[in-house]
């Protein structure tokens, strides 16, 4: 726990790939973490893991909850945990601040904002980067959307899991942020699988140009963690290919309220969705590689 940080009564909503650590670090850090999943055994596999306690459901988890953190799936599965009959909105106490870490829309965002207010709650969208290896090692990038106070309140207990977070602006400014995120890594990964492609087919050691070019300005996280895997053919790990696609729809819709042009986002996204007609929806978004070893 951060030196500043003061042990607080927090929830944790969504216990999947990234929830299950994040939530685990909150407890390690010494806050006070009850914890909800929509699979019981995944919530009772956590408290055998960590100090916690369980709630029936999301409104039952935010009910003593200073803060209430969400990870779930989708714009649906973040409306669900907040606004349903059980939901958190439902039980949380006055003042209390919601965290949504899920990739959404900005749009729900500001949704939920004005409904938590309207409440006497308070909002903030807070997606992350960093995979699962940033939530297990701590490490995540976050980048949130929200008022400043809301922000000071919840800060020091996102330490615990993060090596940064940072206020982007108002209710949505954080999903926005994490849909250039989004947008970069995909023409990133396409750009690294057609340079190592052409490397093997050129008859050079792949493994040795990453190991060179890594060193020089083409260096990039994908390159460092997903090069050598890459030219092994291996994908069965990682970040799933239906979760890009998701992020990449949810970009390509602000892109047209914006009026912004995505042209290779939109023709990678058509790329994942060769990959998922091979069978590869839960492959690591790295397998790109595979559309050009394996036409």
């Amino acid at each position: 726990m951060s030196s500043n940080a003061t042990p607080l009564d927090v929830a944790f909503i969504g216990l999947g790939v990234m929830g299950y650590h994040m939530a685990g670090h909150l407890s390690r850090a010494g806050h006070r973490v009850t914890v909800y999943n929509r699979t019981r055994e995944k919530a009772k596999r956590w408290l055998d893991e960590f100090a916690g306690r369980p709630a029936e459901t999301p409104a039952e988890a935010a009910a003593a909850a200073e803060v209430v953190f969400a990870c779930v799936g989708n714009d649906d599965d973040v409306r669900a945990v907040c606004t349903g009959a059980e939901g958190a909105f439902e039980g949380m106490r006055d003042d209390a601040v919601f965290v949504d870490h899920t990739t959404a829309s900005a749009e729900l965002a500001r949704e939920l904002d004005a409904q938590a207010r309207g409440r006497g709650l308070h909002f903030l969208d807070a997606p992350v980067s960093g995979g699962e290896a940033g939530a297990v090692n701590g490490a995540l990038t976050v980048m949130v959307g929200g008022e400043a106070a809301d922000f000071d309140r919840v800060s020091d207990a996102i330490d615990a899991y993060a090596r940064a977070v940072t206020l982007m602006g108002p209710a949505g400014c954080g999903q926005l942020t994490k849909m250039v995120n989004q947008i970069c890594i995909a023409g990133l990964v396409q750009a690294l699988a057609e340079g190592l492609s052409f490397a093997q087919r050129v008859g050079l050691d792949g493994k040795q140009v990453v190991d060179v070019i890594s060193k020089g300005a083409a260096q990039s996280w994908q390159m460092e963690n997903r090069g050598t895997t890459m030219l092994d053919d291996e994908f069965e790990f990682g970040f799933a290919v239906e979760w890009m696609r998701k992020d990449l729809a949810i970009c390509m819709a602000e892109a047209r309220r914006a009026g912004a042009r995505l042209p290779v986002a939109a023709l990678v996204d058509q790329f994942y969705a060769q990959v998922q007609a091979q069978g590869g929806a839960r492959w690591d978004t790295s397998s790109l590689m595979r559309l050009l070893t394996r036409p």
